[in-house]
């Protein structure tokens, strides 16, 4: 006959319980493992398709920023005004070799170019060769320039204080010139270093072929300052 020993029987059944709980807590120590690995998974791809996603967003925004600045640069270079560099000493003294000028090509949209402006136009005879002149003579105008170097304007003295010496060479102007509807006689403030309405290689200058007028000088710095206040 044996003999139960309930103490010794309730040790066994609480092992065994015990058992049964680690058992549990295997089994839901790997689940919540299994959970966070997916987790892990899922949030790396989320990371990835966000760091996709802001590659290309960045990209298209590079792009845009570039496509925008070029489109405002075409506008004001062709539009309102570009920078230009003085080469040759035609124009001076006003405006020297290698001096950088701001050319205003937003004025002659409003307005006609006047007498005394300094202007930029296409050189007719070399591609992508521009001259920069003053104007003398204005449309509907004759323009004369006698022996003298005098220069007259419907028969009348003009009194400008530009040319640096007296004129050697009155060209095409040694004979009256009358000015169409839509041309202007220029001359360089350096008469007698300067090619310009008095020779054929420029002749008169058509209105529609006016770059603009030179607005301000920006380099050297020590000159800076509006071109028509240039002395």
């Amino acid at each position: 006959m044996r003999v139960i020993d309930f103490n010794e029987e309730d040790q066994l059944i609480k092992k065994d319980i015990e058992k049964v709980r680690k058992k549990l807590n295997e089994v839901e120590d790997l689940s919540d493992f299994e959970d966070e690995d997916k987790a892990t998974k899922v949030s790396e791809e989320t990371d990835e398709e966000i760091t996709k996603e802001s590659i290309v967003k960045d990209i298209i925004s590079v792009i845009i920023n570039v496509v925008v600045c070029f489109v405002i640069v075409f506008l004001i270079t062709h539009f309102i005004g570009q920078r230009t560099v003085v080469s040759g000493s035609s124009m001076e003294d006003t405006l020297s070799d290698g001096d950088n000028l701001i050319v205003d090509k937003i004025s002659y949209r409003l307005h006609d170019p006047e007498r005394f402006d300094v202007i930029v136009f296409p050189y007719q005879y070399e591609d992508d060769t521009y001259y920069i002149k003053r104007i003398i003579g204005l449309p509907g105008e004759m323009v004369y320039i006698d022996s003298n170097g005098t220069i007259y304007i419907n028969g009348e003295e003009l009194v400008e204080d530009y040319g640096t010496e007296i004129m050697l060479n009155a060209g095409l102007a040694s004979s009256e010139i009358m000015l169409g509807p839509d041309e202007y006689f220029v001359l360089g403030d350096n008469r007698n270093n300067s090619t310009d309405s008095r020779f054929e290689a420029v002749g008169n200058i058509k209105g529609e072929d006016i770059v603009g007028r030179a607005w301000c000088r920006v380099y050297p710095f020590k000159d800076f300052g509006l071109v028509e206040n240039i002395d």
